[in-house]
């Protein structure tokens, strides 16, 4: 909506939310330096809430963990820790509100407190006056998001050989007929739902997967190739920016390590992975520069540079 509808609103009862913020406010992006003891790549967003007095979304289920941080004014929050809360909706509005809410616990939440929740648990929170809050949430994709992902991936991975096979087939006297021994062999060739990969398929299939997963927009590509030599040359005199949509994570493989960028993959020294996919949002090329395998290193950055997921600044003058 526009300002002139913002203008037009009532002095009670109602909210706005923003989601990813942090991929558009540098300050409210740095509030996730103080979540680094939980995986970057478990992290989904910064939403921020503004409500005026009386305002709220309603009582709800969050089905991911999520870090509620006051900002500005006061929210009460109430919380059902009944071990078996009422999950029905209700079916006179398009959100997923709670038919039924008994709270047994409530607090109010003053600037810079925060409150927990767990996943499942029912709750409300209602401003108390004019106020901003900060949601932090987890990424928690649902089993059938992971297989419905990782399926795609088994099948691209399949070898045309690999194939229903019925060597101990016996003549038949009904043609038609789909017997239990190949319902058998039909289950045996499928095998349990990952045991079509290996352990580095697996894992290369979930980087990819966790790197894109909930991930709005996509950084995009530069239109040409950015030369490797330039990189070669100019790294000590660079700095390097990360995209606001990039999501970064690592696994080690063997001696080195293999990168994931929002569904890419790339082979990488292990020291330049640890340094790319922590939480900083800028890196020091002078620092790049000294760890080791550079040449290797080199290539890895040439590659997300192209991607869009880092973007190459020069230094000012006695910076």
């Amino acid at each position: 909506f526009d300002d002139a509808t913002f203008a037009k609103l009532p002095n009670s009862h109602w909210t706005l939310l923003v989601q990813d913020v942090d991929k558009w406010d540098a300050g409210t992006a740095a509030l996730l330096g103080h979540f680094a003891f939980i995986p970057s790549w478990r992290i989904d967003d910064v939403m921020v809430s503004y409500a005026v007095d009386g305002g709220g979304v309603g009582a709800h289920v969050d089905q991911y963990d999520v870090f509620l941080l006051q900002g500005m004014g006061r929210r009460r929050w109430a919380i059902d820790t009944h071990a078996d809360p009422s999950t029905a909706f209700r079916d006179d509005v398009e959100l997923k509100l709670l038919r039924e809410f008994r709270p047994t616990h409530e607090w109010m939440l003053d600037p810079g407190d925060m409150l927990y929740l767990p996943p499942g648990v029912p709750h409300d929170g209602v401003a108390a006056g004019e106020c901003m809050t900060f949601s932090v949430g987890m990424r928690a994709p649902a089993t059938s998001e992971l297989l419905l992902d990782f399926t795609a991936h088994a099948v691209e991975t399949l070898q045309d050989s690999q194939r229903f096979a019925d060597p101990d087939l016996r003549p038949t006297g009904e043609a038609g007929e789909i017997d239990d021994d190949a319902l058998r062999r039909a289950r045996r060739a499928l095998g349990p739902a990952a045991g079509g990969l290996g352990d580095d398929a697996f894992a290369d299939w979930f980087g990819g997967f966790v790197t894109r997963y909930r991930v709005a927009q996509a950084p995009a590509p530069r239109k040409r190739p950015i030369d490797h030599a330039w990189i070669g040359e100019n790294l000590p005199h660079i700095r390097l920016e990360r995209d606001p949509w990039s999501r970064f994570a690592w696994r080690r493989h063997g001696r080195a390590a293999r990168f994931f960028a929002n569904g890419g993959t790339f082979d990488a020294p292990l020291a330049w992975a640890r340094e790319l996919a922590g939480p900083a949002r800028e890196f020091d090329g002078a620092r790049l520069a000294k760890l080791p395998q550079r040449a290797r290193g080199v290539a890895l950055l040439a590659a997300l540079i192209d991607a869009g997921q880092l973007r190459p600044v020069r230094r000012r003058r006695g910076g």
